[in-house]
């Protein structure tokens, strides 16, 4: 197999940007030369959804992971102290939950570092892990692209 993989990288140091390319070979069921984006954290290989509330949470084998938007962490700014209500420069914010269920695990790593929230989101500043008491909760959540949407409508 011939893999080549392509992402866009900034290096401020020295202000050029690294360009690298994923090409799946035949066998992943695409026509040869096809190129696709390959990500392979949990992420992608989940469900993801939106709240109206600035919540995001991605569910794999009946376990849901929160954590707060984008949108919502611009909005708040540098975390300076993290519970389950986020507290910033800013502001102070309780989290709701999306979704019934038992919580399972807090992402304890933010008590003693609750910038890890304004990091990438889905790798290090989740919030909650919790079981899924009612599945179908997540057919009233939106996309993300239903919820970029709704962040440049209320913005106008």
């Amino acid at each position: 197999y011939s893999l080549r993989q392509r992402r866009d990288v900034r290096d401020h140091s020295l202000s050029k940007s690294y360009h690298i390319s994923i090409i799946f070979p035949v066998p992943w069921g695409l026509q040869a030369g096809t190129t696709q984006l390959l990500c392979t954290g949990p992420v992608l290989l989940s469900v993801q959804k939106r709240t109206d509330k600035h919540e995001w949470i991605t569910t794999e084998n009946g376990t849901g992971t929160v954590g707060i938007s984008s949108s919502a962490q611009e909005a708040l700014g540098n975390v300076i102290y993290c519970s389950l209500a986020l507290e910033s420069a800013k502001a102070a914010s309780e989290l709701y939950s999306p979704l019934s269920g038992e919580a399972t695990e807090i992402n304890e790593a933010l008590a003693e570092n609750p910038g890890l929230v304004n990091k990438p989101c889905y790798e290090y500043g989740w919030l909650i892990k919790r079981t899924l008491s009612n599945p179908s909760e997540l057919d009233e959540l939106v996309s993300k692209e239903a919820y970029e949407k709704y962040i440049k409508s209320i913005e106008e």
